[in-house]
């Protein structure tokens, strides 16, 4: 099943890349070169897509063991036949690459791009790029320290205002409306 879902997910990309292939020529008028090379050094720079650099080996090894499961006697063939495949559709990564730039310059100016390649391409971009998730983890876990903390301060202190409140009532009770000790109605003649 699960073969079955990421087989359909690239498909999805597959049609994606086409329908925005087919598109991009009346796109592409609006961004010139110089714009489309920025997006693609600024997409270079920040690693736009290397989070899909797993998805044609991920669909190779899924097949793989999809055909082998139902031909274990064609193993071999099924193997080599998947990575001779795999391999020439590796080439289309290029395709990734350009939908990426077109999806940037529709966003970013060329001047921003540039200036996105740029930091990213420096040693203080490229520090946060690859320490910027363990900072964004420890953040995270200040922020749950710092949340906690809150609500029990929070819960702590509003618990004691209404305890001295309820004593403050308690208190104050008995004298203004007590009954008295012996059972007897109050002087003014009302039931409790």
């Amino acid at each position: 099943m699960m073969l079955h879902n990421r087989i359909r997910r690239l498909s999805a990309i597959v049609v994606a890349s086409v329908v925005l292939a087919f598109s991009a020529p009346a796109f592409s008028q609006d961004v010139t070169d110089a714009h489309l090379k920025a997006a693609r050094a600024a997409v270079t720079a920040i690693h736009a897509t290397d989070p899909f650099d797993n998805i044609l080996p991920q669909a190779a090894a899924a097949l793989e063991q999809q055909l082998i499961q139902k031909n274990p006697d064609m193993q071999e063939l099924i193997g080599k036949t998947i990575n001779e495949k795999a391999m020439a559709l590796a080439s289309r990564r290029a395709d990734l690459e350009k939908e990426a730039a077109l999806a940037y310059a529709k966003v970013f100016s060329e001047k921003e791009l540039n200036d996105i390649a740029a930091f990213y391409s420096s040693e203080s971009g490229k520090k946060l790029l690859d320490s910027g998730p363990a900072v964004t983890r420890d953040l995270v876990k200040a922020a749950d320290i710092w949340q906690n903390g809150l609500a029990r301060d929070l819960a702590q202190q509003v618990g004691e205002t209404l305890a001295a409140a309820a004593k403050a009532k308690a208190t104050a009770a008995p004298a203004d409306g007590a009954a008295p000790a012996d059972g007897a109605a109050p002087a003014d003649g009302t039931q409790n």
